[in-house]
């Protein structure tokens, strides 16, 4: 039977972890961990306890500590360089990635970091993007000590490779310049029209009329050789590829527009400028829109932005920070406990246990020993070694899987959208009509051919088309994101409605990539012999050992006599009168009769075995609830690195129909996403490692699982936060309903055009006419599509508030 004991739950004051039994009080507060004590002092002590009073809980969980010269690196001149924005005689400036931040506290404590460290004169905190401008004094502290105190009270920078290359602007100051001016004439050139609207040329005075005709034609060249070349340059590239995109005829609108009120200037009346220029106009609000949806995020990523900025070099016997460009083949690297080792190498000293699951998916970790190679991209949670690279960062087996991937992209599909393929027809309609009414004036009336062919090509712009298109999408995209669904663009919307195969990695994507789920079957264990299973756990750094220790809690931490680990088999030592051996079943001396869901690790207590643990890896929350939505429309597949030993539980999760695959490499995956898509499947991956990052760029929809939404990711078509995966149906609904929205407003722009057509082909399309039905098409689309948009958002979040949770625990 399972053992199970009561537990009564403390929260953390700091945090609001729960501290296991054995809370470590002060003041009459609880606290789970030294660590989280420690802080509570700093702030006491400093009078920023109010810290508190603004959120209950708000701090970040303690228990991890951070090595002391973690942040060496940043004595280094030529890394500042990189990483300064600003210095001058008395300040320096530069902007740090705190993923710690999470709610109003985090702002006021950061903002009060000058009260913490002399030296720091002003912090500004962008929550969006999680970070922080921070402003010091050069002569009071430095960089490395500004780093480490933002450690001290749980807000640690991430600092990566990828900072050390030039940063591109997040968002194109081209395209705002763009809209802006476009914006100004718009308006202007309304404002100047206005006299016309009201009176007609035949009662206003002829010598204004003239000069505004004028004025409208100056401010028109602006935006039509200027805040037009977006257009332009989008319709050139469909054109060079033989493709005609939904930017030709609003391309050519805007040429015949312009050169047709050129015509009717030159001839003493009004043009059509106020409608050109409110073409472009509307049509740049939906790219500023979707660009500035996304400016905190990055969907490219290269193997530098996992990497550190810096590792320890041993060199005369000293640890020196070095670059990792600057790191050489034969040079003997300091890997600490938890570090990312940056370049293959030879093991040289220390008993490395690698952990690979950021490479291979394999959440078991690897032990490795002196003389054994070790490649870039594994993570030592064993203590310290030291490796000999024979490799250098940009030639090492983490780079070439990553650079072999992005090879292999150039095979993906290209998707199209449907909204490209309606324009295709309706150009060629449009210009089908166009020849025909010119063929019926050439016989009647040759005069009325140029006024009635211009006015078609003007009035069957299909800009509202476009419109509801952008407008639609804008908005869907940021009522994704309001739900931590961030999709690269459009197109990742239509692919998503698309989907009829969704293939899910395990490690990190189904399951949690922190925590696990622990049992103990066996004798019911007294809570003095479980802090003794705990204690003796804690001696060991191997991962199964520390979740067993989180399990059984430490917090009275019993000494541990004549401890000894056997590598591959397990621990044993003495704790006060009771010899206690963990491990496997051979260790313990028993034989293994029934497989376990999980690892297993076996229990004896004085040479008595009385029961085992299974550790295994938690589904996250909501899951089981998803995935039995998901099951009964789409084809399901887990393509997992790891082993088969959790394939049990899987299958009841995922269901009879679905493909199961363990022990899969990168190349596996990529090639299964492959074989799919031969098959006519449109294929949704969603994944968390690297080990993903061929399979999520081949895939037609690729998202990425983050614990944080900036939190660094593969190249994916979509980021989205670990806990709403649960929501992956209501997402999919939604991506739906947006190309039924669209639809809808392309009739409605459909009756417009048929209707201006009906004027056009008989010549009796007045400048008036045209000035008022472009505008009230293009107000109307963006109401239509914004209302019913919005309605579909609020049933997902309707959705997401009713969210059943799992029945049972997997």
């Amino acid at each position: 039977m399972a053992n199970t004991h009561t537990h009564t739950h403390v929260a953390c004051f700091h945090c609001g972890e729960d501290c296991n039994d054995h809370p470590i009080m002060m003041a009459e507060k609880s606290f789970c961990c030294e660590g989280c004590k420690l802080v509570y002092e700093l702030l006491h002590q400093h009078n920023l306890c109010e810290y508190y009073d603004l959120n209950a809980k708000p701090g970040i969980n303690q228990r991890i500590v951070v090595r002391q010269d973690k942040f060496a690196f940043l004595d280094d001149e030529k890394i500042q360089q990189h990483l300064i924005q600003f210095r001058d005689e008395d300040q320096i400036h530069i902007t740090l990635y705190l993923p710690q931040i999470h709610c109003s506290s985090c702002l006021w404590l950061l903002e009060n970091l000058h009260k913490l460290e002399t030296g720091v004169q002003r912090v500004t905190v962008n929550f969006t993007r999680k970070e922080a401008k921070i402003i010091y004094n050069y002569r009071e502290t430095t960089l490395r000590r500004v780093a480490e105190v933002l450690t001290s009270i749980g807000y640690e920078p991430y600092i990566s490779l990828n900072d050390m290359k030039e940063k591109k602007p997040r968002v194109q100051r081209k395209l705002v310049y763009q809209l802006g001016v476009a914006g100004f004439c718009f308006g202007n050139i309304m404002l100047l029209s206005f006299p016309e609207y009201f009176t007609g040329n035949n009662h206003s005075d002829a010598s204004m009329n003239r000069m505004f005709q004028y004025m409208n034609l100056v401010l028109a060249l602006p935006v039509f050789f200027y805040s037009a070349q977006a257009f332009y340059k989008s319709a050139w590239s469909g054109l060079k590829h033989g493709f005609l995109n939904i930017d030709v005829p609003i391309v050519l609108a805007i040429l015949v527009t312009f050169i047709r009120s050129l015509a009717e200037v030159a001839a003493g009346h009004s043009g059509y400028f106020d409608s050109m220029t409110g073409i472009v106009f509307f049509m740049l609000i939906g790219r500023v829109l979707q660009e500035k949806t996304y400016q905190g995020l990055s969907f490219d990523r290269d193997y530098t932005s996992y990497f550190p900025i810096a590792v320890s070099v041993i060199k005369d016997g000293n640890e020196v920070p070095t670059t990792l460009p600057d790191i050489k083949t034969n040079d003997t690297l300091l890997i600490h406990h938890q570090e990312l080792i940056p370049a293959d190498g030879i093991i040289s000293r220390g008993s490395a246990l690698i952990d690979y699951s950021f490479v291979t998916g394999e959440a078991a970790p690897v032990k490795k020993s002196v003389g054994e190679i070790v490649y870039a991209g594994g993570r030592q949670v064993g203590g310290n070694i030291e490796i000999l690279t024979i490799k250098e960062v940009a030639q090492s087996y983490l780079t070439s899987l990553w650079n072999r991937d992005e090879l292999k992209d150039s095979g993906k599909q290209t998707n199209v959208s449907f909204v490209h393929l309606l324009s295709q027809y309706f150009t060629w309609v449009v210009l089908l009509i166009a020849v025909i009414t010119a063929a019926v004036w050439t016989v009647k009336d040759p005069s009325r051919i140029w006024p009635s062919v211009t006015a078609i090509l003007i009035i069957a712009c299909p800009c509202a088309l476009l419109l509801a298109s952008s407008f639609t999408n804008g908005h869907i995209l940021r009522i994704l994101s309001r739900h931590k669904l961030y999709l690269r663009n459009a197109q990742s919307i239509e692919n998503l409605a698309n989907t009829t195969h969704i293939v899910f990695d395990k490690t990190g994507t189904l399951t949690g990539k922190a925590g696990t789920e622990v049992r103990f079957f066996g004798d019911p264990l007294t809570p003095t012999q479980e802090m003794k299973i705990g204690s003796l756990a804690a001696q060991s750094l191997h991962p199964l050992s520390a979740a067993i220790s989180n399990y059984c809690g430490v917090a009275n931490n019993y000494a541990v006599r004549d401890f000894r680990e056997f590598e591959g088999k397990g621990i044993c030592g003495w704790i006060d009168d009771l010899f206690i051996r963990m491990g496997s079943a051979e260790f313990i001396g028993i034989k293994q009769k029934t497989a376990q869901d999980g690892s297993t690790v076996f229990i004896s207590i004085n040479e008595k075995p009385i029961g085992l643990f299974t550790i295994r890896n938690g589904y996250r929350p909501g899951i089981r609830s998803m995935l039995e939505h998901v099951r009964d429309h789409y084809d399901l597949s887990v393509l997992s690195g790891d082993n088969t030993r959790e394939a049990g539980s899987l299958r009841i999760l995922m269901g009879a129909n679905a493909t199961l695959r363990f022990e899969q490499k990168p190349a596996d995956k990529l090639d299964y996403i492959i074989k799919l898509q031969g098959k006519g499947e449109k294929v949704l991956m969603i994944g968390d490692g690297l080990n993903d990052a061929g399979a999520l760029k081949q895939s037609d929809t690729g998202i990425s699982v983050a614990e944080s939404t900036n939190n660094f990711t593969p190249a994916s078509d979509g980021i989205i936060e670990a806990e709403q995966l649960k929501l992956l149906p209501s997402f999919i609904r939604l991506c739906k309903s947006n190309r039924h929205i669209v639809i809808i407003s392309f009739l409605m722009s459909l009756a417009y055009n048929i209707t201006g057509l009906y004027f056009a082909v008989q010549g009796m399309l007045s400048p008036l006419i045209a000035a008022i039905l472009m505008p009230a098409s293009s107000i109307s689309i963006i109401l239509l599509t914004y209302s019913m948009s919005e309605l579909s958002g609020r049933r997902l979040a309707a959705s997401a508030t009713t969210a059943i949770p799992d029945k049972n625990h997997v």
